[in-house]
Protein backbone atom coordinates (compact mmCIF):
# COMPACT_ATOMS: atom_id res chain seq x y z
CA UNK A 1 0.00 0.00 0.00
CA UNK A 2 2.84 2.35 0.80
CA UNK A 3 4.35 1.75 -2.66
CA UNK A 4 1.00 2.59 -4.22
CA UNK A 5 0.72 5.86 -2.30
CA UNK A 6 4.29 6.78 -3.24
CA UNK A 7 3.67 5.92 -6.90
CA UNK A 8 0.48 7.98 -7.05
CA UNK A 9 2.26 10.88 -5.34
CA UNK A 10 5.05 10.66 -7.92
CA UNK A 11 2.56 10.73 -10.78
CA UNK A 12 0.72 13.69 -9.23
CA UNK A 13 4.01 15.51 -8.60
CA UNK A 14 4.97 15.00 -12.22
CA UNK A 15 1.63 16.44 -13.32
CA UNK A 16 2.15 19.47 -11.09
CA UNK A 17 5.66 20.06 -12.40
CA UNK A 18 4.72 20.15 -16.09
CA UNK A 19 6.23 23.25 -17.73
CA UNK A 20 4.00 26.21 -18.52
CA UNK A 21 2.70 26.63 -22.04
CA UNK A 22 2.55 29.93 -23.88
CA UNK A 23 -0.58 31.73 -22.72
CA UNK A 24 -0.64 34.10 -25.70
CA UNK A 25 -1.89 31.36 -28.00
CA UNK A 26 -5.21 29.76 -27.17
CA UNK A 27 -4.83 27.10 -29.82
CA UNK A 28 -5.64 23.50 -29.14
CA UNK A 29 -1.94 22.61 -29.24
CA UNK A 30 -1.08 25.23 -26.63
CA UNK A 31 -3.89 24.03 -24.39
CA UNK A 32 -2.51 20.49 -24.63
CA UNK A 33 0.98 21.60 -23.69
CA UNK A 34 2.21 20.39 -27.07
CA UNK A 35 1.00 16.85 -26.38
CA UNK A 36 -1.51 14.80 -28.29
CA UNK A 37 -3.87 12.34 -26.62
CA UNK A 38 -1.48 9.42 -27.05
CA UNK A 39 1.37 11.32 -25.41
CA UNK A 40 -0.88 12.49 -22.59
CA UNK A 41 -2.07 8.90 -22.08
CA UNK A 42 1.52 7.66 -21.92
CA UNK A 43 2.46 10.37 -19.42
CA UNK A 44 -0.53 10.18 -17.08
CA UNK A 45 -2.27 6.83 -17.59
CA UNK A 46 0.14 4.14 -18.81
CA UNK A 47 1.80 3.58 -15.43
CA UNK A 48 -1.44 1.95 -14.26
CA UNK A 49 -3.37 1.09 -17.43
CA UNK A 50 -0.34 -0.02 -19.46
CA UNK A 51 1.26 1.21 -22.65
CA UNK A 52 -1.43 -0.54 -24.73
CA UNK A 53 -4.23 0.44 -22.26
CA UNK A 54 -4.93 -3.20 -21.37
CA UNK A 55 -4.84 -2.63 -17.58
CA UNK A 56 -1.36 -4.11 -17.21
CA UNK A 57 0.85 -1.14 -16.40
CA UNK A 58 3.91 -1.47 -14.17
CA UNK A 59 1.92 -0.32 -11.11
CA UNK A 60 -1.16 -2.48 -11.79
CA UNK A 61 -0.11 -5.33 -9.49
CA UNK A 62 0.34 -2.92 -6.58
CA UNK A 63 -3.17 -1.49 -6.81
CA UNK A 64 -6.08 -2.61 -4.67
CA UNK A 65 -8.31 -2.81 -7.76
CA UNK A 66 -6.74 -3.79 -11.07
CA UNK A 67 -6.99 -0.99 -13.67
CA UNK A 68 -9.53 -1.47 -16.43
CA UNK A 69 -8.70 -2.62 -19.95
CA UNK A 70 -9.49 0.63 -21.72
CA UNK A 71 -9.50 -0.95 -25.17
CA UNK A 72 -12.88 -2.60 -24.52
CA UNK A 73 -14.89 0.39 -23.26
CA UNK A 74 -17.16 0.30 -26.32
CA UNK A 75 -17.40 -3.49 -26.29
CA UNK A 76 -18.57 -3.44 -22.65
CA UNK A 77 -21.15 -0.79 -23.60
CA UNK A 78 -22.88 -2.68 -26.46
CA UNK A 79 -20.54 -1.24 -29.08
CA UNK A 80 -20.95 2.40 -28.07
CA UNK A 81 -18.07 4.54 -26.86
CA UNK A 82 -19.64 7.05 -24.46
CA UNK A 83 -17.13 9.90 -24.74
CA UNK A 84 -19.02 12.09 -22.25
CA UNK A 85 -18.92 9.41 -19.55
CA UNK A 86 -15.27 8.59 -20.25
CA UNK A 87 -14.42 12.31 -19.99
CA UNK A 88 -16.22 12.56 -16.64
CA UNK A 89 -14.40 9.47 -15.32
CA UNK A 90 -10.99 10.84 -16.29
CA UNK A 91 -11.83 14.31 -14.97
CA UNK A 92 -12.87 12.74 -11.67
CA UNK A 93 -14.38 15.86 -10.16
CA UNK A 94 -17.94 14.67 -10.76
CA UNK A 95 -18.81 11.19 -9.45
CA UNK A 96 -19.92 8.79 -12.17
CA UNK A 97 -22.47 6.12 -11.26
CA UNK A 98 -21.00 2.68 -11.69
CA UNK A 99 -17.39 3.85 -11.76
CA UNK A 100 -16.59 2.36 -8.37
CA UNK A 101 -14.24 3.90 -5.83
CA UNK A 102 -11.89 6.81 -6.10
CA UNK A 103 -8.73 4.80 -6.76
CA UNK A 104 -7.91 6.77 -9.90
CA UNK A 105 -6.32 10.22 -9.55
CA UNK A 106 -8.62 13.19 -10.12
CA UNK A 107 -6.97 14.41 -13.31
CA UNK A 108 -9.28 17.40 -13.68
CA UNK A 109 -7.92 18.84 -10.44
CA UNK A 110 -4.36 17.73 -11.20
CA UNK A 111 -4.36 19.49 -14.56
CA UNK A 112 -6.06 22.62 -13.24
CA UNK A 113 -3.89 22.94 -10.12
CA UNK A 114 -0.63 22.11 -11.86
CA UNK A 115 0.68 25.65 -11.37
CA UNK A 116 1.07 26.06 -15.11
CA UNK A 117 -1.82 28.42 -15.69
CA UNK A 118 -4.30 25.85 -16.99
CA UNK A 119 -7.88 27.04 -16.95
CA UNK A 120 -11.03 24.96 -17.35
CA UNK A 121 -10.84 25.23 -21.14
CA UNK A 122 -7.29 23.85 -21.15
CA UNK A 123 -8.20 21.07 -18.72
CA UNK A 124 -11.11 20.09 -20.96
CA UNK A 125 -8.86 20.10 -24.03
CA UNK A 126 -6.31 17.79 -22.37
CA UNK A 127 -8.97 15.35 -21.18
CA UNK A 128 -10.74 15.47 -24.56
CA UNK A 129 -7.44 14.54 -26.23
CA UNK A 130 -7.09 11.50 -23.96
CA UNK A 131 -10.73 10.54 -24.64
CA UNK A 132 -10.12 10.82 -28.40
CA UNK A 133 -7.07 8.61 -28.04
CA UNK A 134 -9.04 5.99 -26.10
CA UNK A 135 -11.78 6.05 -28.72
CA UNK A 136 -9.17 5.43 -31.43
CA UNK A 137 -7.81 2.29 -29.73
CA UNK A 138 -11.09 0.48 -29.09
CA UNK A 139 -11.05 -3.24 -29.95
CA UNK A 140 -13.10 -4.10 -33.02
Amino acid sequence: MARLVLALCAVAAFAVSMPATATAQQTSEAMLGGNDGGSLFTTYCASCHGKEAKGDGPLAENLRIRPADLTVIAKRNKGEFDAVKVHRIIDGREPVKGHGGSDMPVWGDAFKNSGTGYDEKSVKARIDAIVDHLKSIQAK
